[in-house]
């Protein structure tokens, strides 16, 4: 399905209960295609629940993690799950650790109010569903109506309608990471 290959990678999928069910099985499907190791990470308990009841098990609980395990983290959308987990400190550290470390974020939907809570989009440009607009300019972020956006690493759409432009890109952003850490060493 995609070209770009992200053998070898270990990207953090981080939810919790009430994520929007299109939002986090797409681009995990996506994911898990292009050859990534996907780790489910939440606040508490095996298994998450979406909003339209689908279940996901858990692997690691977001307290028992950091971002320097992974090479990319993905945060689904949903209204309940984004508004769950900001109000968990040990989520919201885990986030700002992928900006710290200057680690690709990939966000849909209501997601970015991980970011906000985060404290993370002082000068960045940004996509999100329209209700957050607000949010995302108190925060100092650019926000933009358009189906991707790809800041510095980090990857927003809007909405389950940009799944496919969003997957697509999110693969992209998270591969071109992956050739910068090659570089490097």
């Amino acid at each position: 399905m995609y070209e770009t290959s992200l053998e070898g990678k270990n990207i953090a999928l981080l939810a919790t209960d009430g994520f929007e069910d299109s939002e986090l099985t797409q681009p995990l499907e996506a994911l898990r295609a292009a050859g990534a190791t996907v780790t489910i990470i939440s606040d508490g308990g095996d298994v998450i629940t979406g909003e339209n009841d689908s279940s996901i098990d858990v692997d690691e609980n977001v307290s028992d993690t950091v971002a320097a395990e992974y090479n990319g983290l993905l945060l689904p959308g949903g209204v309940k799950n984004p508004d769950t987990l900001r109000m968990d400190k040990s989520a919201v550290a885990f986030v700002r650790g992928f900006f710290e470390l200057h680690k690709p974020v990939a966000a849909i939907c209501h997601a970015p109010w991980m970011l906000v809570e985060a404290d993370v989009l002082h000068d960045r440009r940004l996509t999100s569903w329209p209700s957050l607009q607000t949010d995302i300019r108190n925060a100092g972020g650019d926000w933009v109506d358009e189906e991707v956006v790809v800041d510095q690493g980090l990857v927003t759409s809007r909405k389950p309608d940009d799944l496919d432009a969003f997957c697509a890109t999110m693969i992209e952003e998270f591969a071109e990471d992956a050739r910068e850490e090659h570089a490097v060493m």
